[in-house]
């Protein structure tokens, strides 16, 4: 089997899964993985999609076809093992005052320790206690066998200090 990640963006409005969907069971496509959301009145997603290689062509064709109602991106994606040992996962949850910045901070960090963002959901509340806005998010992220998870944690937990957010860490 071929997989495919397929990201798609557009003005949301009603059946916009299901066309997508239409296509890739017309091409024997299998469904695998998503995560999809409405942002301020744009749908955006991220699919995974196994087909046999021989159809795979085809479903890009037809894919292309949706122009007009959503842009969609295909990336073939083949899985890579580059570590001989199994990453471990590491979970970061972030609450804080929203300002500029606390995603960029964050992820510099995971990126100068060569960890991988695997999924990251963020949001912004009110909060009526405080008169302003807080910032959430919530990080699954992969830590290579090679990388010293305890340094990561401690400046993780270091940033959270000088940036003055409550960070969370599991894994």
């Amino acid at each position: 089997m071929t997989t495919l990640v397929l990201t798609l963006v557009g003005d949301d409005r009603a059946g916009l899964v299901a066309a997508v969907a239409d296509v890739v069971d017309a091409h024997g496509g299998n469904w695998e993985d998503s995560q999809l959301a409405e942002l301020s009145g744009a749908f955006a997603g991220i699919v995974q999609i196994s087909v046999e290689p021989a159809s795979a062509d085809a479903l890009r064709a037809a894919l292309s076809g949706l122009d007009g109602l959503l842009t969609v991106t295909v990336h073939s994606s083949e899985k890579t093992g580059s570590d001989a040992a199994a990453p471990r996962q590491l979970t970061i949850g972030v609450l804080g005052n929203d300002r500029p910045g606390i995603v960029r901070e964050i992820s510099s960090v995971l990126r100068a320790h060569d960890v991988s963002i695997d999924r990251m959901t963020t949001g912004t509340r009110d909060a009526a206690m405080y008169g302003g806005r807080l910032f959430e998010a919530t990080v699954s992220a992969r830590v290579p066998a090679s990388v010293d998870l305890a340094e990561v944690k401690a400046e993780l937990e270091r940033l959270a200090t000088e940036i003055q957010v409550d960070v969370t860490l599991g894994g």
